[in-house]
């Protein structure tokens, strides 16, 4: 046995060592061959690429497959990239869809309310809020108009959907609103559609309370509210908001003025106001001069 492994062993390494050898040769062959600039060579590798190219189609159509494969794989991971892309687009659509909404609501409002005159005798110098005070107990703003543009005091300050306050201290070129929500606002008003008589008094909260109202039965929540024009303080028929309840069932106003987004007001001219522009006297009661009684000489 051990001498028929040693034959083998004899026949295989010659063999091994040919076969390697001609290959080498084929290689180099190869080589040579493509690396020659010959005509005669160019139509011999073109005939031989032609002739196996075409008998390989066999062997390359795995390759494609798997090619094809994995370009769908990659077709697929961007279509669902894309899927999730069109998605984050969608809710960023419906967002905006609510807000376009919102606009076109409020845009609504607005013309209504610039169609609407409220008096001919009123006119508006329109200003821009500077700043606010910044304070819970202090509720009021600076807007960019003062004395040079003619605004006096007491004047009412409105944006596009209500009543925001009323003019409180004049600058040359600037002047303060004190608004419904501070503590020390108190506006005449009237609920329609019953005509009742209350005040709006502020607490430093957005929703002022309704005092002294007459006849609290024949209100309801929702009921419009808007200035009386009564003492001269305002002029009337205002918006200031719609009736609500508190969870205390207090009678308070929702505002219809937007306090959130509140960027410039309109100053409404009213000079039938009389301003008072200097302090009063003291007017004393006028006293009757009286004759002294007449004294009794003896005592009596």
């Amino acid at each position: 046995m051990a001498q028929d492994q040693t034959k083998h062993e004899d026949y295989v390494t010659p063999v091994r060592r040919l076969l390697v050898g001609c290959l080498v040769v084929l290689l180099l062959g190869l080589f040579l061959v493509w690396r020659i600039d010959n005509p005669r060579v160019e139509r011999l590798r073109a005939n031989v690429t032609d002739a196996i190219v075409s008998r390989m189609d066999w062997a390359m159509a795995p390759v494609t497959a798997t090619i094809n494969l994995a370009r769908g794989f990659r077709s697929y991971q961007q279509i669902s990239h894309q899927n999730q892309e069109l998605r984050k687009e969608l809710k960023k659509m419906k967002i905006f869809k609510e807000a376009a909404r919102q606009l076109e609501e409020e845009n609504a409002r607005l013309l209504d309310l610039n169609r609407l005159k409220l008096n001919p005798k009123l006119t508006e110098v329109s200003g821009i809020i500077l700043a606010d005070s910044g304070s819970p107990f202090n509720q009021s703003v600076l807007l960019n108009v003062g004395r040079r543009d003619g605004i006096q005091d007491g004047w009412a300050a409105m944006d596009g959907l209500g009543l925001v306050g009323r003019i409180f201290g004049i600058g040359e070129n600037t002047s303060r609103v004190i608004l419904l929500t501070d503590i020390s606002s108190r506006i005449p008003v009237t609920i329609e559609p019953s005509g009742q008589n209350a005040f709006v008094s502020g607490d430093n909260s957005i929703a002022p309370i309704i005092d002294f109202l007459e006849d609290a039965n024949q209100v309801r929540p929702g009921d419009r509210i808007v200035t009386s024009g009564r003492g001269g303080v305002l002029p009337p028929d205002l918006l200031l908001g719609h009736l609500a309840v508190d969870s205390e069932n207090r009678l308070r106003v929702r505002l219809s003025a937007d306090y959130e987004r509140l960027e410039f007001v309109r100053v409404l001219r009213d000079y039938d106001r009389e301003e008072i522009t200097e302090t009063g006297q003291l007017i004393a009661p006028e006293f009757q001069a009286v004759d002294p009684l007449p004294t009794n000489k003896d005592g009596g």
